[in-house]
């Protein structure tokens, strides 16, 4: 006899917290693409984590809290470090994995769309910046 184990949706902040947490650890270990949080950026995780958390507890739970523009932030880091497609498919990877090795669900869902969706804003709004 076999068992599916069924996963959970997203449903807390807790929850969102975990994704963020294994996504970061992902982009890290990759080489291909953790320059850009360790040399151009340097983030300080536990800084940096909970504005995620925020922002996506906003975006998929409604609690709201999250006032940075997350567009012009990208095109700073841009113009220190070039964001290219490569990157954002790279991010959209780790970003997917780290979300379905936990959970499954509706509100994941919505996260992967919502990130393939920024990630094509961002890169139509870099193309943009470079033809300025």
């Amino acid at each position: 006899m076999y068992y599916i184990l069924k996963m959970n949706d997203v449903q807390n902040q807790e929850d969102l917290y975990l994704i963020v947490d294994q996504f970061y650890k992902k982009l890290l270990a990759d080489p291909k693409i953790s320059y850009i949080f360790t040399d151009v950026v340097k983030i300080k995780l536990e800084e940096h984590l909970p504005i995620l958390v925020t922002f996506w507890s906003q975006a998929i739970l409604g609690t709201g809290g999250y006032y940075n523009n997350l567009t012009q932030i990208h095109l700073d880091v841009n113009t220190k470090s070039y964001l290219s497609k490569e990157l954002f498919d790279i991010w959209l990877i780790h970003f997917e994995a780290a979300i379905n090795e936990n959970f499954e669900g509706f509100n994941c869902e919505r996260m992967k769309n919502m990130a393939h969706n920024l990630a094509t804003i961002m890169q139509i709004k870099i193309a943009q910046q470079k033809e300025k």
